[in-house]
């Protein structure tokens, strides 16, 4: 049948390789482009979904975050010398410790943004420990900076002489 057709087959070659083609196309090809393109749609969004500038409930998260840390550091200047160090020498004197030294405010440690104010407390090491603690969990009398443990007094063999102090440094915000 094929042989009484007008044409040749290299023609009929040509056309079947068409056809395959456009059969493979619409079968493999064409879903791969497709979803190559929605990927590419995706990445994009993606892309811009990643950046915070779209993420408005993000940023309000954050700032409350940030508002809640800043606030431990604040505590009023004027009224820390009173009420601060009343609160601090209640928990000291509930763990037997003694509020030794409370030295005078030193311009050396103010600056525009903080203000530095250092501690001393003499005791026994477990008691200090625990008031080292309780001013860490206290709110509003600011966050501790640092803190030393001093063993001080003469370098005798008698225990008696010696002393151990821990000295902590509260920075305040203004």
């Amino acid at each position: 049948m094929l042989k009484k057709l007008p044409f040749k087959k290299n023609h009929l070659l040509i056309a079947g390789i068409f056809i395959l083609l456009w059969i493979g196309y619409n079968l493999a090809f064409k879903l791969t482009i497709a979803a190559w393109q929605i990927n590419r749609q995706l990445k994009t969004q993606l892309r811009q979904s990643a950046d915070i500038s779209y993420q408005p409930a993000y940023l309000e998260r954050k700032n409350a975050n940030l508002s809640k840390i800043i606030n431990l550091y604040r505590a009023d200047t004027v009224s820390f010398r009173n009420n601060s160090i009343s609160i601090i020498s209640g928990i000291a004197e509930k763990e037997n410790v003694k509020l030794s030294e409370v030295p005078t405010q030193d311009p050396f440690y103010h600056t525009d943004q903080f203000i530095i104010q250092k501690l001393g407390f003499e005791g026994v090491f477990f008691s200090l420990t625990k008031v080292f603690k309780q001013l860490q969990a206290t709110n509003n009398i600011g966050i501790i900076r640092s803190a030393t443990y001093k063993l001080t007094g003469l370098k005798t063999n008698m225990d008696n002489d010696k002393k151990l102090m821990l000295e902590v440094c509260l920075e305040l915000a203004r």
